[in-house]
């Protein structure tokens, strides 16, 4: 049984004359094929969208990189630029699901996930340290703190 791409859970399918055989020996009737999809290791389906969750470094978050992810079509790079959030999404046009009935593809959603080191080592203690001396940080203080204005200062005008 050929399945045409982009099909997804509920979907019927119908094959003719591929059915039990009529009464009185009579012409076979249908066949009908419902779809149930199952879940993917690393991809998740929404409609002809997919995501992918991708968990990067800190340093690679704060740096910028270009990691290979998979896709559909086989491994792909991603650009990941300088001082990417947590939480920040990279698009990729056209490499989602193909539509049922043709015309074109879905997209294809990165969700980035800063990983914060839960270990560090006393040189590595150090140099997070130095670095957070050379921005201005205080021990205590959030970036909330230290910015003027921000999202809630232009929510409640203050």
């Amino acid at each position: 049984m050929k399945v045409p791409a982009g099909v997804e859970t509920g979907n019927r399918i119908q094959m003719t004359g591929r059915g039990e055989v009529g009464p009185g020996g009579g012409p076979a009737g249908d066949l009908y094929v419902e779809i149930v999809q199952t879940p993917h290791e690393f991809l998740v389906r929404e409609g002809n969208t997919l995501h992918l969750a991708l968990g990067i470094s800190m340093t690679a978050a704060a740096l910028g990189t270009t990691i290979s992810v998979e896709t559909l079509d086989g491994p792909m790079p991603v650009v990941i630029k300088p001082g990417t959030q947590s939480a920040a999404t990279v698009l990729i046009k056209g490499k989602g699901v193909t539509h049922l009935r043709g015309g074109g593809r879905g997209d294809l959603v990165v969700h980035v996930e800063v990983h914060t080191p839960t270990k560090l080592n006393k040189e590595q203690e150090e140099l997070l340290a130095a670095f957070a001396k050379s921005r201005g940080e205080k021990e205590g203080e959030s970036d909330m703190q230290r910015h003027d204005g921000g999202f809630f200062s232009k929510l409640f005008g203050r």
